[in-house]
């Protein structure tokens, strides 16, 4: 579970650039970014109920006074906040008939916004001191010399301490592996046993760290503090995929055409962080390092554009992921153009496909000026476009309603791109945007050579649009974003194909 100590309500509307990717449920909640990376470790899907807001938890506890729940008693921030906090935990296990919950608070520990989470732990604490333990996640920056400084991690108990919680584990973070020594001296200022203090160093793969934690023998620790019985170590399968993602030696170079990397002096790659690790995975089942570029959109507009293309020449596949708005969009159009003329791999995702359809409608299906009713409502050929019941909900404002979130079936077209890649006709596939193909212009544009490779089960949405391999190497969009559901250990076959036919250039 995670819990995010903001007032929104959820993820929806939160700024990437600020906040990075937002990450959809298959129940359709847009949540945190952690979530995904909760699915891609744990390798299941998880339900809304294991996100929490401090905007959802008023939210739910207002409901719940002015529908009499509270019987007349005065709603108080404490109690009655952090006992909404505990009793949500309390439904993510029953709903899961989990044998234990891990929470994560965010955010760090003293601000100010997450004393009423510290507070919910600590009544959980206290009612039932056997059931949870409390585990600190600190970093101990280092010297010039080479020296690990401990007095901030030491200062960071002091502030769990005056919040009456006494953690049981710290996590270590650092640049290099903590020495026993240090472990020593962190466990006899901190009060805790040596051995619960967790290594957890720098490290190439994110996905190295569970095999980390291994070694200090932590989740053995964690069943002993929780009185559960101690299970199964083995972790054969992802150590495997650990391995092959240390020992890839062939390259592929992606470039990823985004809008939301800039943030202020900094590339902000977390926007994105859902297709970056799709493009690990399938990299490291076939054997490639990827070799990321982080190309901005904007810049293949304007004046220098056309030099700036011929860049994509060095890639050996480029990815158009999702995204909302009107800036940057005929750079993005530009690159789609590119990439379909010079046969270089395209792979778009949600926005990605959209713009792939009006780039064909406009410089091959001869529909001149066409467009998204997203940046230009006006065009002539809204070859994307709301559908006619999303617009009457969009006159009362409610644009929250109007939106595809979460998993929705599609049906594949047997010799495609697409089947080829999913080896089977009905898939499912989690989304979120508002705008589809629209349906007046489909004849025209799949005459022009188009592929509409998958639909909605009824065929009113087109679900993904393709060249065939007889003109493209690859050349697929989505309208889905099948980087929310790639795993380690179970690569989405879209980008296993991807990765495929962009090893396989200039090779």
């Amino acid at each position: 579970m995670k819990i995010d100590p903001y007032v929104n309500v959820d993820a929806g509307t939160m700024n990437p650039v600020e906040h990075g990717e937002v990450f959809v449920l298959s129940d359709g909640l847009e949540t945190d970014q952690d979530l995904g990376n909760y699915e891609r470790f744990l390798n299941m899907d998880l339900p809304s109920v294991n996100y929490m807001t401090t905007g959802s938890i008023y939210l739910s506890v207002i409901a719940k006074e002015r529908a009499l729940e509270y019987k007349g008693k005065n709603v108080e921030v404490v109690p009655d906040i952090p006992n909404a906090v505990i009793e949500q935990i309390d439904r993510a296990v029953a709903k899961a008939n989990a044998d234990a919950v891990v929470v994560e608070v965010g955010g760090t520990l003293g601000e100010y916004q997450n004393i009423l989470f510290l507070e919910a732990y600590r009544i959980l604490k206290t009612r039932n001191p056997k059931s949870s333990v409390f585990v600190l996640v600190s970093y101990l920056p280092i010297q010039n010399g080479g020296e690990l400084k401990s007095k901030p991690t030491q200062y960071a108990i002091r502030t769990a301490n005056s919040a009456g919680i006494q953690p049981d584990f710290i996590i270590a973070r650092a640049a290099v592996p903590i020495d026993r020594m240090r472990k020593e001296k962190i466990a006899f200022n901190c009060g805790i046993r040596p051995q619960d203090v967790i290594s957890a160093p720098d490290v190439e793969s994110i996905y190295e760290i569970p095999l980390n934690f291994e070694k200090d023998g932590l989740s053995d620790s964690l069943l002993e503090k929780l009185n559960l019985p101690k299970g199964s170590r083995d972790m054969k399968e992802w150590t495997t995929f650990v391995n092959k993602v240390k020992n890839a030696k062939k390259t592929v170079k992606v470039a990823i055409v985004g809008k939301y990397f800039s943030a202020g002096n900094f590339v902000l790659t977390d926007a994105y962080i859902s297709v970056i690790e799709a493009v690990k995975q399938a990299c490291a089942w076939q054997g490639f390092k990827p070799e990321f570029t982080w190309l901005d959109s904007s810049d293949f507009e304007g004046k220098g554009a056309g030099a700036r293309l011929k860049e994509l020449q060095k890639q050996d596949g480029v990815i158009v992921p999702g995204g909302f708005g009107t800036r940057a969009i005929e750079g993005k159009i530009n690159v789609v153009q590119y990439c379909r003329e010079n046969k270089i791999p395209y792979l778009g995702l949600c926005y990605g496909m959209q713009l792939m359809v009006v780039e064909y409608a406009r410089h091959v299906a001869g529909l001149k000026g066409a467009h998204t009713t997203e940046v230009d409502e006006k065009t002539g050929h809204p070859v994307i476009d709301i559908m006619p019941e999303q617009k009457e909900i969009l006159k009362g404002n409610n644009f929250g309603a109007t939106m595809r979130l979460g998993n929705y079936p599609a049906k594949i077209k047997k010799g495609t791109v697409a089947y080829a890649a999913y080896k089977k006709e009905s898939v499912v596939e989690r989304h979120r945007h508002r705008y589809e193909v629209n349906p007046e212009y489909i004849e025209q544009i799949e005459k022009a050579g188009l592929v509409f490779s998958a639909a909605s089960p009824d065929r009113r949405l087109m679900e993904m649009a393709e060249l065939p391999k007889s003109k493209h190497p690859f050349f697929l969009g989505t309208q889905a974003h099948p980087e929310l559901i790639s795993r380690p250990l179970d690569p989405h076959p879209l980008f296993m194909a991807f990765i495929k036919a962009s090893g396989a250039k200039n090779r």
